[in-house]
């Protein structure tokens, strides 16, 4: 009975020596990731203006990217020959608008964003179950493009109302601004065509 006492003590003392053990470790990651935090920052010369000018054109990516893929997907589901070709020089537009605007991120100090918004995926698996049901109809197709484009309008309005954009990269956004409001345009047009 001693024998089996003394083994559990010993049970007890390896697994609170472990738990200690363990308890130690995940504690110095924790402080190790905490100080490299505080190290990276500190060494950051980022100003709150430059900061908020990052955030806010990462977010106006998120969309431009949505916006490639909703028309991706347009010259995918199409079969209209001028719908096709129109979506295909709004896909070229939109990889020239998210390279000009990466090209400014990475001169801020950030990386290349290609993510898309939970939003635009949600919309887009959405719109493939609606197909699977109803085929791929081509006032579908333009209703979702007109609607992905009011989406990237806003984001461009934020993105300009949130006063954090200066200098060129404000100019820059600007003109895809009114470049994405006359592709609006053109889409309402078309979609009405095809609603007659």
């Amino acid at each position: 009975m001693k024998s089996t006492q003394t083994d559990s003590n010993n049970n007890q003392k390896t697994n609170t020596t472990s738990s200690g053990m363990i308890g130690k470790l995940v504690g110095g990651a924790l402080l190790a990731l905490g100080v490299s935090y505080f190290v990276t920052k500190s060494q950051s010369k980022k100003t709150a203006v430059s900061d908020s000018e990052t955030d806010s054109l990462q977010e106006l990516l998120l969309f431009v990217n949505d916006r490639i893929a909703g028309y991706k997907r347009a010259v995918d589901e199409s079969k209209d020959a001028e719908l096709t070709g129109y979506y295909k020089q709004l896909v070229s537009q939109s990889q020239q608008f998210a390279n000009q605007l990466n090209q400014h991120l990475r001169q801020l100090g950030g990386g290349r964003e290609t993510g898309t918004t939970l939003k635009g995926k949600l919309y887009r698996r959405w719109m493939d179950a609606k197909a699977t049901v109803t085929g791929f109809d081509e006032k579908a197709i333009l209703a979702s493009n007109v609607y992905g484009e009011e989406w990237a309008i806003k984001a461009y309005k934020d993105a300009l109302d949130s006063q954090s954009l200066t200098g060129q990269l404000r100019q820059e956004v600007e003109r895809q601004y009114e470049k994405s409001q006359q592709a609006y345009d053109k889409l309402q047009k078309l979609q009405s065509k095809h609603s007659a």
